[in-house]
C-alpha cells in the first residue's frame, strides 16, 4: 500500500517552484527543501492513471540507492489525487546536450560516455535489475561538483532478472511484447524474446553509434501505423550489418556490437572487457579520459536553443555549476560502485508488493509514455523472419538466435 503523504507534511518539508516537464505519465517540477534550500525534482503522476508507475520506480531506486550515477529519492507517496516522488535535481540529458553540440559526439567524447554507462549497467545489472529502456533521454549529467557524473534514471519499465537471494535467472520466452524505444531496441526485443542483461547492453552499443554518426539508418522510416514502422526498423537492424555501421569507426566498436550479439540469454557480460575496448580507442587515439565532455569544450559549435529552460546560464549557454568537473573524489572504481551497499530484504519485499499492484494494472504493458513508439499495452506481434538469413560480415547467423538461451 502507498505510503499516504498529507499536504501539510510536504509543505513542511518542500516548496516547489515551476514546472519543468511533462509526459503522459504525468509532470515534473523543480522544488526546494525548506531545511536546506537544496533544489529537488519533484515528479508527480494521477492516481487514477491507467498504468501507474512512480510508485513502482520509487521502490527501484531504493534498492539501487547509493550506487554513482543513481539519483537519490527523498520522499514518495500518494498526496491528494497525485503519487509524487521527490529526488535529486539533475541537469539536462545525454539527448539534450547531443542537440546542444550539434547532434554529433567526437570520439573522445562517445567513448568516455561508453565507459561511464556500461558501468552504470553493469552496476543495476549487479542489483539484478534490467532497464529495458536504454537510450540517450534516460542518462542525465549531475550538477555542480557533479558535473561530470552521468545519472541513469526513468526505471519505470525495469524489471528484476532474476532471485537476488538464490541468483536464479528468468526463463528465456518468446512471444513477448518490444518493451521500450523502438529506436535503440535490440533484435532479440524486436523478435518478441525476453529481455535480459545482453539488451541493455546492446541497445547501449546503438546509442554510442547513434552518438558518433549523428544518426541510426532506421530513422525516418515512415509506415502507415505504428507495427509496421517497428518491422520495418526491426528489418533494416537485419539488412544493416554491424561491420556497415562502424563502417570507418575503431574496430573496437564493433567488437563491442558482436561481443553482446552474440551472449547467451543469461550469460553475465564481461564488463570490464567492454570497458577496456572503449579504453583502448581512448589510448590509440592518444585522448584523455579526463571528464572533460564537448558540452565543456568553448572551442565546439553549441546551440543553445536547445536547452532545457532550468539548464541554461544567464549568457543562454549551460549553467556553470554543469560546466565544472567533478572531483577526483566522486571518480570511484567500479568495484567500489558494486559493493558499497548491501541490498535491505525490506526494500526488495516493498518493490515485490508494489511491481505486483502494477502488474495487475498492467498485464500487458510495453511502454512509458506516447511518443517513445509502443503506446501502453499495445500488441507488438514480431514479423516472422527467415532463419536461415545470414548477417554478412557480423559472423551472426539469424538461424542461431533461438540456440542463445
Amino acid at each position: 500500500m502507498a505510503n499516504v503523504l498529507s499536504t501539510r507534511q510536504f509543505q513542511r518539508d518542500y516548496s516547489l517552484s515551476r514546472k519543468i516537464g511533462h509526459g503522459a505519465f504525468g509532470e515534473i517540477y523543480i522544488g526546494k527543501s525548506v531545511r536546506t534550500g537544496k533544489p529537488v525534482a519533484v515528479k508527480k503522476e494521477p492516481i487514477n492513471t491507467k498504468f501507474p508507475q512512480l510508485l513502482y520506480e520509487a521502490k527501484v531506486y531504493s534498492i539501487l540507492e547509493g550506487g554513482m550515477g543513481i539519483p537519490r529519492v527523498y520522499m514518495k507517496g500518494s498526496m491528494g489525487d497525485n503519487n509524487i516522488m521527490v529526488m535529486d535535481l539533475l541537469g539536462p540529458s545525454l539527448e539534450d546536450l547531443f542537440n546542444y553540440c550539434g547532434r554529433r559526439f567526437t570520439l573522445k567524447t562517445t567513448m568516455m560516455l561508453g565507459i561511464e554507462l556500461i558501468t552504470r549497467l553493469e552496476f543495476i545489472h549487479h542489483r539484478n535489475f534490467i532497464h529495458r529502456d536504454i537510450k540517450p533521454d534516460n542518462f542525465v549529467i549531475g550538477i555542480g561538483e557533479r558535473a561530470n557524473v552521468v545519472y541513469i534514471i526513468d526505471f519505470g519499465l525495469s524489471k528484476q532478472y532474476r532471485d537476488p537471494y538464490h541468483t536464479k535467472h528468468i526463463p528465456y520466452r518468446e512471444n513477448k511484447n518490444l518493451t521500450g524505444t523502438p529506436r535503440y531496441a535490440s533484435l532479440s526485443n524486436h523478435l518478441g524474446i525476453e529481455q535480459s542483461r545482453r539488451d541493455d547492453l546492446e541497445s547501449l552499443g546503438y546509442v554510442l553509434l547513434y552518438f558518433i554518426r549523428g544518426k541510426l539508418p532506421w530513422q525516418g522510416l515512415n509506415a502507415q501505423t505504428k507495427k509496421q514502422k517497428y518491422n520495418k526498423i526491426m528489418e533494416s537492424k537485419i539488412e544493416n550489418s554491424f561491420a556497415s555501421l562502424c563502417e570507418g569507426l575503431p574496430p573496437q566498436l564493433l567488437d563491442y556490437m558482436n561481443y553482446c550479439r552474440n551472449l547467451v540469454f543469461d550469460e553475465k557480460p564481461n564488463y570490464q572487457y567492454l570497458r577496456s575496448l572503449f579504453r583502448s580507442v581512448l589510448a590509440t587515439h592518444h585522448l584523455a579520459n579526463d571528464g572533460r565532455y564537448d558540452w565543456m569544450d568553448a572551442s565546439i559549435p553549441k546551440n543553445p536553443s536547445h536547452l532545457p529552460e532550468h539548464a541554461r546560464g544567464s549568457d543562454g549557454g549551460l549553467r556553470q555549476d554543469l560546466l565544472v568537473p567533478a572531483s577526483v573524489l566522486y571518480r570511484e572504481s567500479y568495484k567500489e560502485e558494486l559493493y558499497r551497499k548491501p541490498v535491505r530484504q525490506q526494500s526488495l519485499q516493498s518493490l515485490q508488493n508494489a511491481q505486483g499492484a502494477f502488474l495487475q494494472y498492467a498485464p500487458g504493458y510495453a511502454v512509458k509514455r506516447e511518443g517513445d513508439g509502443i503506446i501502453p499495452n499495445q500488441e507488438v506481434i514480431p514479423v516472422v523472419y527467415n532463419r536461415s538469413l545470414k548477417r554478412e560480415n557480423s559472423g551472426y547467423l539469424m538461424a542461431s538466435l533461438d540456440k542463445r538461451r
